[in-house]
């Protein structure tokens, strides 16, 4: 355990030296603030680290708000010149997204369900029609009159009962990721006073339309831990426990098969999976254990007629396999393959039909969607012909249907919605999203794949997109972008957002670095735990390759991640300052061994697997040599944009507040250094649909000031 020893304590009033001192002729010559020092020695394994700012690890602590409070208002001071510039990237960004705009209709157990929004609002409006398309619009929700009075207003998890007469629904109204469950009657609109507390905000229903099961979680971890099952109409308060996660490196969740047979109880780890299931018309049963837990076997489970198919690494299988096993025989000695492990495909999803079997596969970093018929008369792809493109299967409820909807979007394509006919073949595009003005042409827009070679010899891949006719001379802005961690893969996207930096000249690139699953799960083995380094000396060669290249240079270079990716920003500070003219890190995951070392703190314990326990001396030494928050020196930084949320459960707001304070202490050069707290969000940043375009116009205001171009 972290042992803490407070060695001084000092006044924790900073002075108010957090405010400018003397009047400035600019901005650039205010005097940022300075938190206090307050010596706390933290020791493990024998080491002490010294922490000067362990001190800012309490919210309730009245001089911790005014030191937030006092960064926000120096970064409102020090951008005050780009005030206006904001607002009107934020007006250019919002005018190119249709305000009054609705989902394509998906069906389900004979409704057709619609989100929709309405001009001037920020939230959704959640409908369904009867039968038919042409049917009475009933409405579910309408989120703008529910939020009013909140800061922030999050509804999630909407399930609908088997008779299609009640929905159960979370409310997040903090940003902490903490959802009370309600109940409403869709026949008389009534919500029923019976509110479950401290839930992740889904649930599902029994065939029997009365028992509804649902996750709790740990009131100070936030570890999802405990399933219940809740009948209407009584007390949420004697609910009944019907599963708990004991291993406090799992967490668990249920939901309902596609078929809509088997409730299942799911927990996971980054390494092991585990299912309970239970017929769904039996829901006051007891679960059976589908696969007993084994540390390394990750599997997941779809129901079909008489079998359960499981996608699954077992047999050794890294890019995963699917196989096969009856209902009534669901132990791995009964399993056989059906689609045998390949070393150059990832295997990473399903879909289920009545007549077809879509798989999702990733082949050399492109996502490929296999048409498999269960007669064995269909099996092919289908087409893509762009190398840079995004490509998956979406909303699929139906199982009774030869249609398959998948999205598709490409760095300089916008997203489509389509559907596809399994048996002929043919497609409709339901949707393409617009990009409103006038102004957006896909053929101005130039993308491609490139390589840099990273330090061990390995070929790193990039996406790149740009407006055509740049000049690959070294004077082009360009921002890279980088998360690698968790076999999270960031695909190449669309963004009319992103169309704000092209349309200035900008560089997009994103670097699909180690960590990620880009290239298959080794890509992710290769990332993590005592590899992890390879994600940060990846994103430092692909940088160095787009400078050689003539794509940039250090003057104009620019990166960008977040949470883990915020991680990766602070080890490419420490690692490669020089390299970068600005780097925006927003929510980072910066104070690795200090959060890891203690478990009290939200997910900590489930991520062992991810990054190392350092209560074990090899893996506190590996990630303390890599910890931004430990390895900050006194040396040059690059321009910095930090920002966080006070109520962020995933990555708390004192890491990057405490990384901030250490910079500012020991940077010596005169480079800018910004830090924005949200008072009122969490780790997902604003809830409304418009006001999260205003974060964005922050960093977007931050690297284009720091490149001089003021409009």
């Amino acid at each position: 355990m972290i042992k803490l020893v407070f060695l001084s304590f000092a006044s924790l009033t900073f002075a108010i030296s957090v405010t400018a001192q003397k009047p400035i002729e600019t901005n650039m010559k205010m005097n940022p603030p300075k938190a206090a020092k307050i010596l706390t020695n933290l020791e493990a394994h024998g080491d002490v680290r010294q922490d000067n700012y362990y001190w800012l690890n309490n919210p309730e602590d009245s001089k911790v708000i005014d030191y937030l409070n006092a960064e926000n208002e120096y970064y409102e001071k020090m951008t005050a010149h780009t005030k206006k510039f904001k607002e009107d990237l934020f007006e250019e960004m919002k005018a190119r997204i249709k305000e009054d705009d609705e989902s394509v209709p998906y069906k389900l157990n004979g409704y057709y369900y619609i989100t929709r929004f309405e001009k001037g609002q920020d939230y959704p409006i959640f409908t369904r029609k009867k039968g038919s398309l042409d049917a009475k619009e009933e409405v579910l929700f309408n989120v703008n009159e529910m939020a009013k009075g909140y800061s922030y207003y999050n509804l999630s998890g909407l399930s609908v009962s088997e008779d299609n007469k009640l929905v159960s629904f979370g409310v997040d109204t903090l940003s902490r990721r903490k959802y009370d469950i309600y109940i409403k009657n869709l026949e008389t609109g009534e919500i029923y006073p019976e509110s479950i507390p401290l839930t992740t905000g889904s649930s599902t229903w029994g065939s029997d339309n009365k028992t509804l099961f649902y996750t709790r979680k740990d009131e100070k971890t936030l570890r999802a831990d405990r399933i219940y099952r809740h009948t209407l109409g009584t007390d949420p308060s004697k609910d009944e426990l019907v599963f708990t996660e004991k291993d406090d490196t799992f967490g668990t969740y249920v939901y309902k098969s596609k078929s809509r047979e088997y409730i299942i109880i799911g927990s996971y780890s980054t390494l092991t999976s585990e299912f309970r299931i239970l017929k769904a018309d039996d829901p006051l049963g007891e679960f059976k254990v589908f696969q007993p837990r084994e540390r390394g076997l990750e599997y997941s489970i779809s129901h079909y007629g008489d079998s359960w198919y499981v996608l699954t690494n077992k047999d050794k299988s890294l890019n995963f396999k699917l196989m096969k096993t009856p209902n009534d025989k669901t132990a791995k000695e009964h399993w056989v393959d059906m689609i045998p492990h390949r070393t150059d495909v990832l295997l990473e999803d399903i879909d289920i039909f009545k007549d077809y079997l879509v798989v999702s596969e990733r082949s050399n970093g492109l996502t490929q969607l296999r048409i498999k018929g269960w007669d064995n008369n269909a099996d092919y792809y289908l087409p893509f012909d762009n190398e840079t493109y995004t490509a998956y299967a979406t909303q699929n409820p139906e199982f009774d249907t030869k249609i398959l909807r998948y999205g598709y979007n490409s760095l300089n394509t916008p997203a489509s919605l389509i559907d596809f006919n399994m048996e002929t073949k043919e497609k409709t595009v339901l949707k393409e999203t617009e990009v409103l003005g006038g102004k957006f042409d896909k053929n101005n827009y130039e993308s491609e794949r490139l390589w840099a070679t990273a330090s061990d010899g390995v070929k790193i891949p990039m996406s790149v997109i740009y407006r055509k006719g740049i000049k690959k001379d070294g004077s082009n802005p360009l921002l890279i972008y980088g998360y690698g961690s968790y076999g999270s893969t960031i695909d190449p996207y669309f963004s009319s957002v992103r169309l704000s930096l092209l349309d200035r000249g900008f560089i997009f690139v994103i670097a699909h670095v180690r960590g990620g699953e880009y290239l298959g799960r080794q890509w992710y083995e290769d990332g993590k735990l005592l590899t992890k380094k390879n994600t940060f000396t990846d994103f430092v060669a692909a940088s160095q390759y787009l400078v050689d290249q003539g794509y940039t240079s250090p003057k104009h270079l620019y990166a960008s991640g977040g949470s883990a990716g915020g991680l990766l920003m602070g080890a490419i500070a420490n690692i490669a300052p020089n390299l970068y003219n600005g780097i925006i890190a927003s929510v980072p995951f910066v104070d690795v061994v200090t959060t890891m070392l203690d478990d009290s703190i939200p997910l900590t314990t489930g991520e062992y697997d991810e990054w190392g326990n350092p209560n074990i001396l090899e893996y506190y030494n590996y990630i303390k040599s890599y910890s931004p928050y430990d390895n900050v020196e006194a040396k040059n930084y690059p321009n910095m944009l930090v920002t966080t949320g006070l109520h962020d459960s995933q990555v708390q707001y004192y890491e990057p507040a405490k990384w901030v304070a250490k910079l500012r202490d020991m940077k010596t050069d005169n480079n800018i250094l910004l830090f924005h707290t949200n008072m009122d969000a969490g780790h997902g940043g604003a809830s409304g649909r418009f006001e999260s375009l205003k974060e964005v116009a922050m960093d977007y205001a931050f690297l284009l000031d720091l490149e001089g171009i003021k409009k």
